[in-house]
């Protein structure tokens, strides 16, 4: 379980690893470009959380394990239309990729 540390002095959100790695990739994205959006999730007691995140706030990615996952690009890609949509990122269910048909 990897953690999500947000402000100064950080605010520790747990996350998945696989899950914190692709989010990573879409939060590093948005801010490069210093947007600002909102970044939510499903509470592990059925609740909603959410966060502000803004360019100027203290992010660091903390993983647990030392193998980097590897990366789901559909989901990354689903990832980032909830961070451009007007409700902000959120947290969604991975997409299973599409795996290449063999020829014969």
């Amino acid at each position: 379980m990897g953690q999500l540390l947000y402000g100064s002095p950080g605010t520790g959100i747990d996350f998945d690893d696989r899950v914190l790695a692709h989010l990573q990739l879409v939060i590093t994205a948005k801010l490069r470009r210093e947007e600002k959006f909102t970044l939510s999730w499903q509470g592990g007691d059925g609740g909603r959380n959410a966060v502000w995140i803004h360019p100027a706030i203290a992010l660091q990615f903390i993983y647990t394990a030392s193998a980097e996952p590897k990366l789901n690009h559909p989901w990354i890609e689903a990832l980032m239309v909830t961070a451009n949509s007007n409700s902000g990122l959120r947290v969604v269910a991975e997409p299973v990729e599409a795996i290449p048909a063999v020829r014969a």
